[in-house]
């Protein structure tokens, strides 16, 4: 019986020595084989039942790895690797927006730019329109004032010749001075009112008895206005 046990328990540890030490270890961890003698001699020796089974060691070469921990090492190699490719990503598209942002903000600034450039020529080209218009305006009044002031002899030879008793030029003169003061023909008012040298001129001068002032006693020609401004005075005579 002792025999047996002892034929069993070398059968158990007769392990071919060209195993590597990690195939080795691998098949003790899963249980296969037991203890690795470290000769054949070892694995040829006698022992007794309590023996082997009190004194097997397992002999584990501390540098191998096993399949699974390379299975690990290469999954955590992957997981590093996918990690560092999203954080270079994420870092691109960071990069990306800075940028875009960056950019909108130069093309709003050049916008207002160009914007406010727009407005100050619209402004000016506006105001340039108001005075080029006040011009041609004020360019046809003149020349206007300058006709009504060539036509005011006509009227002062109509004047005359109606004085003279020459009743028939009175239409003539009244429908041509109609005409003009729908135009902005102003008769300058002057008999018995006070005198203004901005709008009578004095010709003939007389005495007062009182000091009320000087007072337009006689009109001797007619002063006109255009359109509020003055454009021939009228020819007075004055006393006081």
């Amino acid at each position: 019986m002792a025999e047996k046990d002892v034929k069993k328990s070398t059968d158990f540890l007769n392990v071919d020595e060209t195993e590597t030490s990690s195939e080795w270890a691998k098949k003790v961890v899963d249980g296969a084989v037991g203890e690795k003698p470290s000769s054949a001699k070892s694995a040829a020796a006698p022992q007794t039942p309590e023996s082997s089974q009190d004194n097997i060691t397992i002999d584990v070469d501390p540098g191998a790895s096993s399949p699974a921990d390379k299975k690990v090492s290469e999954e955590v190699a992957a997981e590093t690797e996918v990690e560092e490719v999203q954080e270079s990503i994420e870092q691109s598209a960071e990069a990306e927006e800075s940028l875009d942002i960056a950019m909108l903000q130069t093309l709003e600034a050049e916008k207002n730019q160009y914007l406010e450039t727009s407005r100050r020529v619209q402004a000016e080209f506006e105001n340039y329109r108001k005075q080029v218009a006040k011009r041609e305006v004020e360019s046809r009044e003149r020349a206007n004032e300058k006709l009504v002031t060539e036509i005011l002899p006509v009227i002062d030879a109509c004047d005359g010749a109606i004085t003279n008793g020459s009743a028939d030029v009175a239409p003539v003169r009244s429908a041509l001075v109609d005409t003009l003061v729908k135009q902005g023909l102003e008769t300058v008012e002057s008999a018995g009112g006070p005198f203004d040298p901005e709008l009578h001129e004095a010709v003939m001068h007389e005495e007062a008895k009182d000091s009320d002032g000087s007072v337009v006693t006689e009109v001797l020609r007619v002063g006109y206005k255009w359109k509020g401004r003055l454009i021939r005075p009228a020819m007075v005579k004055v006393r006081g």
